[in-house]
């Protein structure tokens, strides 16, 4: 699969045990929840690595003065969350971003036609381009769901340059989409699997990670 946009699998040894963790059916809904949280954290992480604007200045230790760095506060820092299994990685991702605001998106896909629908939609009507932007999905399927946050997030002023994806497990059909219309786009996942059933789901993927999260 050739693709223009950037996508990271990293290899952590936690990411890979609580994918583990996630995969397994027989994992209980509240230790899903928590590996969830752990990955929302570990991937955070990793994302923000390069992509958190930074500001140098200097600072007066108890004896002598020396350079810092301090996480720029005029440089706006968004945190979407997919809803309703987007929600599983926020913790974990406010850990790493706590001053971070918190837009909430609400998407549900028609298991008839995979396509989504939009209910509910608290971006703010203006972004600044320079905002960052990070967008929390599980589960990176058909590819609908995030086309969809991708262009709500930029009719309102982001650039794609901006923007970060967290998913948990991602597909090619999704991953060739976001790279034809926006190939400067950063994906930070703890895995490719290989495609998507009849359904829609990804294979082998870990189910439903809403209702696996939230014991519906």
């Amino acid at each position: 699969m050739t693709l223009q946009l950037r996508v990271y699998v990293p290899e952590h040894p936690l990411i890979r045990h609580w994918l583990a963790v996630a995969r397994d059916a027989n994992t209980p809904s509240v230790l899903f929840k928590s590996a969830m949280t752990e990955l929302g954290r570990w991937l955070t992480y990793e994302a923000a690595r390069t992509w958190l604007p930074t500001l140098e200045t200097t600072v007066q230790t108890p004896l002598t003065e020396c350079a810092a760095t301090y996480i720029n506060p005029e440089i706006p820092v968004g945190v979407v969350p997919i809803l309703r299994a987007g929600l599983v990685l926020l913790d974990g991702a406010q850990n790493i971003l706590p001053l971070a605001a918190i837009y909430h998106l609400g998407l549900a896909r028609n298991e008839e036609t995979l396509e989504p629908s939009c209910y509910l939609n608290k971006l703010p009507p203006q972004l600044s381009p320079e905002t960052k932007i990070l967008i929390l999905e599980p589960m990176l399927a058909t590819g609908g769901s995030i086309m969809m946050a991708m262009q709500e997030i930029i009719s309102r002023g982001a650039t794609a340059d901006n923007i970060r994806i967290v998913a948990i497990v991602a597909a090619p059909p999704a991953l060739r989409k976001l790279s034809e219309h926006y190939p400067k786009l950063e994906i930070y996942t703890a895995i490719i699997d290989e495609g998507l059933n009849s359904n829609g789901y990804i294979v082998p993927g870990l189910g439903d990670a809403g209702d696996r999260a939230f014991g519906t």
